[in-house]
């Protein structure tokens, strides 16, 4: 069976909004049960004048409400390839979510209603391998301590929660055939061992996935048949190479740019061993000027 690529934004897209899957795919992920999602897309355009196209870059904004009644913020990002501004623009984007009215809910205790800001946890796809760990999917748990005893704190306050988060890391790259838990069977939908001739495309065996996650691939499979996705993958592709190229060029002109100021400090050396010799050479003049004056 041929499904489309989900680590494309156009099909990520398109597959997170059917409501039920993408509950399902975050909730397994996070191992919380959601009573509620609601998203709410930031979408960005990307216009490539050489190729005439624009797409929209999606970064998942997921309200959940637990069974408890109370919210909580998912932030999903997929990222295919490894850019050097890649970090802060995920502070950035982690900035904006904070101050984000949006992410925030009323609250009413013994009558008085006050605006409390949503725990928030981000979710990260990435297409590339970080550089000191080879697991496939990273959960970053905080865990509160009393530094006078050592011991684990079990509550949590919402000052913290507020202000701190969780996260999961998901490298795609490591994504194995050998699935040993819930979440591995889930995400080997993303799994790019099964990429075709076309990066588009990938081959499974829909045999190979829990009954409860056929919707899942069936919904990627139907995702091939529509053009307009097709061809926004395209553009994908596009904006990818273009910034690859881009960052090359950075890199070759930081590259000779630190190879100048290597030459200039390297000069700058040369120039101060003369002005110390010219010195010395002086010194031993006035020296010789000094005696003859004495005899």
């Amino acid at each position: 069976m041929q499904i489309a690529n989900p680590i494309y934004d156009v099909v990520f897209k398109y597959l997170m909004e059917d409501q039920e899957i993408a509950k399902l795919i975050i909730s397994t992920i996070i191992n919380e049960k959601i009573e509620s999602l609601t998203f709410l897309p930031l979408e960005s355009t990307v216009f490539l004048e050489r190729h005439s196209l624009t797409v929209y870059r999606l970064d998942f904004s997921a309200k959940i409400k637990k069974a408890d009644g109370s919210y909580k913020q998912v932030l999903i990002e997929i990222q295919k390839a490894k850019f050097a501004t890649d970090i802060m623009r995920f502070r950035r984007y982690l900035g904006e979510q904070y101050q984000e009215k949006a992410n925030s809910y009323l609250s009413t205790t013994e009558g008085k209603t006050t605006r409390k800001g949503m725990p928030i946890v981000t979710i990260y796809f990435l297409g590339y391998q970080l550089e000191q760990t080879t697991a496939p999917i990273i959960k970053v748990a905080r865990q509160y301590y009393d530094l006078t005893t050592g011991e684990e704190i079990q509550t949590r306050e919402e000052f913290i929660e507020s202000l701190t988060h969780d996260s999961y890391v998901i490298q795609i790259p490591y994504l194995r055939p050998e699935r040993q838990s819930e979440v591995e069977r889930l995400l080997a939908i993303f799994d790019q061992h099964g990429v075709t001739d076309s990066d588009h495309i990938l081959t499974i065996n829909e045999a190979d996935y829990p009954e409860k996650y056929w919707e899942i691939i069936r919904r990627l499979q139907r995702a091939i048949a529509y053009p307009e996705v097709r061809r926004t993958m395209d553009a994908e592709d596009d904006i990818l190479e273009e910034l690859e190229m881009l960052e090359r060029e950075i890199e070759r002109k930081d590259q000779a740019l630190v190879e100048q100021k290597q030459a200039l400090a390297e000069q700058k050396q040369a120039l101060a061993e003369k002005d110390k010799v010219l010195e010395e050479q002086l010194k031993m003049i006035k020296e010789l000027q000094e005696r003859l004056t004495l005899k």
